[in-house]
């Protein structure tokens, strides 16, 4: 297992650095320009996600950052949960819904996968998978 020392080489980070390009490419089309409200808020819970998975890294204690990791994975729901109005009201085709949602559920698994490992871990970092 190789030791990270920084939040940019965690795998679930660039996954999720890749969905935030993704959701500010969707929404910057089409009718979901217009909607400031409904555009803002997915972009800001993609960039949270991405967000919450670094700042739990620098905290500097396995605790810490599986809090945040929680944190960073209902956010994840929201990210899903925007999609799903976003289909709805027409501002996004099903494939472009279906890649998003593929992607955040699995960046929401890797979430998952990463508060267990750390909850069998002491208290200070470790090496992490990658």
């Amino acid at each position: 297992m190789a030791t990270v020392l920084t939040f940019e080489e965690l795998e679930v980070w660039q996954e999720a650095k890749r969905l935030v390009k993704s959701v500010y490419g969707a929404t910057t089309q089409g009718e979901f320009v217009k909607d400031y409200g409904l555009r803002n808020q997915i972009q800001r819970a993609a960039v949270s996600l991405m967000s919450n998975i670094a700042e739990g890294f620098e905290r500097g204690t396995n605790k810490e950052f599986a809090q945040f990791l929680h944190i960073a994975k209902g956010t994840a729901g929201e990210v899903r949960s925007l999609l799903h109005i976003a289909l709805e009201i027409g501002y996004m085709d099903r494939p472009t819904f279906k890649t998003l949602l593929e992607s955040v559920l699995s960046i929401s698994r890797r979430i998952s996968n990463f508060i267990k490992y750390l909850q069998n871990r002491k208290s200070t970092l470790q090496a992490f998978p990658t």
